[in-house]
């Protein structure tokens, strides 16, 4: 049976957020972790606009108290896996912001080698198991990961994110149906942003009310503000506990808005949905809106945040300067990690004990 761990939660851009934290310092945490997400998006919006990122480029601007208030409430063994638009989660859950922006140049010292890019960030290291461009392709891996832990006796959980246009691809359902019949500790996250590509959820799903859906699995389906971290950080907390405990899994519908386009190659508005649309949601900005309960409650002065939001910047820049420096991958590794001859020193464990 796998060793339970009972560390608190380990996010390493949640600083200050950790279980036994004071109010103030939780607090700090968030805004650290949303402000770091938000400079480093923007720094890689102005990358790739001069070339020096290529092929796509999803950001995550607008929803980073989706991933700060998830990613706080779990345990460094918890498991992670989203889709494309994956630059904020692997910022939350511990990878540096040189690592990241590294892959994203394409660069050997990325995560992935320089060879994943934007859509493939992975850590295994963190748990942090991509980063998958295909819609809706990677909540069939996540019920596996669920169905893993439950074989070996573990209680760690599998968080799974996706946008609300994968609810109606046919792997969803089988995952969800899956996780439910077999109680699995997968807790899946719709972020709907309203939005897959450039066509509302209007036109493309029938039943609107997304998180319905989980009534036909029989698991507990709840809604929330996406724009309140501390409204995701408790409902979040509450689906990772029955996971944990109870092996149950949980459909949870995340109301969020992305202030940039699909991405960097669509625009923000004007196509498909109108400038007022997107005014009247980055009235919620998460960052804002925290700040100005921070202001109120005395947990925050004008100069800290503009403390907070120069290191943020500072650590965008410095990503990015050790990004345009670091070395292309050899052109040898182009054959690397195609074909396997068979167990590895990392994998023969598993092997031999028959995993």
């Amino acid at each position: 049976m796998a060793k339970k761990n009972t560390s608190s939660p380990a996010s390493p851009a949640v600083q200050g957020a950790a279980a036994g934290s004071s109010a103030r310092d939780t607090a700090v945490g968030y805004m650290h972790s949303m402000l770091l997400q938000r400079r480093f998006e923007e720094k890689a919006a102005e990358a790739y606009a001069i070339g020096k990122i290529g092929g796509f480029c999803h950001l995550y601007i607008g929803q980073e108290a989706v991933s700060t208030g998830t990613l706080s409430v779990l345990r460094s063994d918890d498991y992670v896996i989203t889709a494309y638009r994956d630059h904020g989660l692997a910022l939350v859950r511990g990878m540096t912001p040189r690592t990241v922006m590294a892959e994203l140049f394409g660069r050997a010292a990325g995560c992935s080698g320089g060879k994943g890019g934007s859509m493939h960030l992975f850590d295994r290291k963190l748990n942090f198991l991509g980063g998958h461009g295909i819609v809706g392709g990677h909540l069939p891996i996540a019920t596996g990961v669920g169905f893993a832990i439950s074989y070996r006796g573990g209680d760690q959980v599998c968080v799974c994110f996706f946008g609300e246009a994968a609810v109606n691809i046919g792997a969803f359902h089988e995952a969800l149906n899956m996780a439910s019949l077999w109680n699995l500790p997968v807790v899946f996250i719709i972020e709907n942003n309203r939005y897959g590509m450039g066509t509302a959820i209007g036109r493309s799903t029938a039943q609107q009310d997304v998180v319905k859906r989980a009534a036909a699995y029989a698991m507990i389906g709840t809604s929330i503000d996406g724009q309140d971290v501390y409204g995701v950080h408790d409902e979040m907390a509450a689906a990772v506990e029955r996971a944990r405990k109870e092996h149950r899994p949980t459909l949870v519908e995340v109301r969020t808005t992305r202030f940039m386009g699909h991405s960097m190659s669509d625009a923000a508005s004007g196509t498909y949905r109108s400038k007022q649309e997107l005014d009247e949601s980055m009235q919620r900005d998460p960052i804002q809106l925290l700040k100005k309960k921070m202001l109120a409650d005395g947990s925050l002065t004008e100069e800290h945040f503009a403390k907070l939001d120069e290191e943020a910047k500072v650590a965008a820049q410095d990503a990015w300067d050790f990004a345009d420096a670091a070395p292309e991958p050899a052109p040898e590794e182009l054959f690397a990690h195609v074909l396997s001859d068979g167990p590895t020193a990392d994998t023969a464990g598993y092997v031999e004990a028959g995993r």
